[in-house]
């Protein structure tokens, strides 16, 4: 299982309000090219984002759905993406003086994937859940500045 951290200076509300806007998927997920649509029950617990990964004209269309939802502490959803298979990501989210600190665990549970050995699957996951956590916290810093007003 890849498990990746990165300290954000928003509060756990904020990093929650992204991860809660479905359409803003595409945004910060590393290879998500695009939201073709979000259900409105959203994110409630098995709710589902439909989108595409991939390079264009290269894109497969799948979900992703929620699994677990407790705003402001942790979230836990299925990522669908055949042929590959599937994972489960849990966010969990820490409140810390000046911020929050953002835990990614990703594990591949069905299909190709879940047959790779954690040793060859965590340091791609790994340097693509770093990004992904990166976009995370520019977009809920953003949301922190927003509030405060122009710096």
């Amino acid at each position: 299982m890849s498990r990746d951290q990165l300290f954000v200076e928003a509060s756990p509300a904020e990093v929650f309000d992204v991860l809660a806007d479905g359409w803003l998927f595409a945004s910060w997920v590393v290879g998500a090219s695009r939201i073709r649509d979000v259900e409105t029950t959203w994110p409630a617990v098995g709710a589902r984002i439909h989108h595409s990964f991939g390079i264009w004209p290269f894109v497969i269309d799948d979900t992703t759905s929620v699994l677990e939802w407790h705003p402001s502490r942790r979230a836990v959803f299925r990522a669908r993406g055949w042929p590959f298979g599937e994972a489960r990501v849990a966010i969990t989210v820490h409140d810390r003086a000046g911020g929050c600190l953002v835990v990614m665990e990703e594990e591949a549970v069905t299909g190709p994937g879940a047959l790779v050995p954690d040793v060859l699957l965590d340091p791609p996951l790994g340097v693509r859940n770093r990004e992904a956590l990166r976009r995370l916290a520019w977009m809920a810093e953003g949301r922190t500045r927003d509030r405060s007003g122009p710096s």
